[in-house]
């Protein structure tokens, strides 16, 4: 008898863990709560810098993380319900979605919907972080480029993505974001290739290949740190110190996205840490392009033209190495070792830093706009 008691409260208790109502039926209305996907201990480590150095909504906001994954992603989440459980001052609560998602109910309901829903209605924000590529056939095109290790993550981030803005493979949807458009959607590097491709748009599945029509190592190379995306050193050299990324500037468009909402000047090109090598091709709907690459080949900032807090950047403003010196490393063999912040420099960190000012700005209107609801 006490085995049967003993089993119904462990089964109470691993629903209760999956759901986002609180106890009493109602969120706090003091709190702010983000949706994070893809919960990887890394990817929680990294929210908690950014709100422990505040640059994540500030001082007086209280927060709640809600990180959100599918069951059959590759990474192993019991890592992550394991820092949870050492780290309850983190403020992270995960929610495991099992639902089937072939990819002929990607962009419609599906057995997923009613998660995507819960996840919506519980949160002020969902971040979409970085990441490996998404299969080809999600945006109608054949594997030429890709390496795709994680299928099952891309379907539910895509997903999840689509039931929220809705687009061009199924007009008829109604995405959540028309009951509230002052909900807060941001994406970084892979986050914003999942707005793109559920949006209805398409991906270059290698940038020197298909952009630059370069595919030998030595000649990428030849076309330019500041147009390349991720560092290829590596590829001909074994120094330790080489590192994976790259730092290179970018350029505004004439959209108002960065001049005039995060307040930076139009004229100035930030330095930013790049790691990928896929970009935006065909843009999905609604979504207009804020930034480009020097040499305005590669899409790096998109903003949605219906929903103003629904915006991603293709470099990665969460690293905490930009906001700190770290250990030295190097682009190349012949160059002097330096940290990813001395080679941002003082200028392009107060850049991110004000990036980051502005994304929490968006999420206070969002709690309050919840809250009046």
């Amino acid at each position: 008898m006490n085995r049967i008691i003993l089993a119904i409260v462990f089964a109470a208790l691993t629903l209760t863990s999956h759901a986002l109502t609180p106890a009493g039926g109602k969120d706090d209305p003091e709190i702010i709560r983000i949706a994070i996907a893809n919960p990887t201990v890394s990817n929680m480590k990294t929210i908690r810098f950014l709100t422990e150095r505040k640059m994540l909504a500030g001082d007086r906001m209280k927060f709640r993380f809600i990180g959100v994954y599918h069951r059959s992603q590759v990474y192993d989440f019991s890592a992550s319900e394991k820092y949870v459980k050492e780290h309850p001052e983190s403020g992270f609560t995960l929610k495991e979605v099992s639902g089937d998602l072939p990819d002929s109910v990607l962009f419609r309901e599906n057995s997923c919907s009613d998660d995507f829903r819960e996840i919506f209605n519980h949160s002020d924000a969902l971040f979409f972080f970085g990441g490996p590529d998404i299969q080809p056939r999600l945006y109608g095109e054949e594997e030429s480029y890709s390496v795709v290790t994680d299928p099952a993550r891309h379907s539910f981030e895509v997903s999840l993505m689509f039931h929220l803005l809705g687009g061009s493979r199924n007009p008829a949807f109604r995405p959540f974001l028309e009951e509230r458009p002052g909900y807060v959607v941001t994406g970084f590097c892979l986050g914003l290739q999942t707005m793109n491709v559920a949006t209805g748009g398409t991906l270059f599945q290698d940038i020197p290949a298909l952009i630059y029509g370069k595919k030998d190592t030595a000649e990428i190379l030849q076309t330019g740190r500041e147009n390349l995306h991720r560092n290829y050193w590596h590829l001909i050299s074994d120094d330790k110190q080489l590192m994976g990324i790259n730092i290179h500037p970018i350029g505004f468009t004439n959209h108002p996205f960065f001049p005039e909402r995060v307040r930076i000047s139009r004229k100035f090109a930030p330095l930013v840490y790049s790691s990928h090598h896929q970009s935006s091709a065909r843009i999905g709907t609604g979504f207009e392009v804020t930034a480009l690459s020097p040499d305005g080949k590669v899409v790096e900032g998109l903003a949605h033209q219906k929903y103003p807090h629904v915006f991603g950047v293709q470099f990665h403003p969460e690293v905490a190495a930009i906001y700190e010196n770290r250990e030295p490393v190097k682009f190349s063999p012949a160059d002097t070792p330096q940290t990813i912040h001395e080679m941002i420099g003082k200028k392009s960190v107060r850049f991110h830093k004000k990036y980051w000012k502005f994304i929490s700005r968006c999420i206070d209107k969002s709690h309050k706009q919840l809250n009046e609801r």
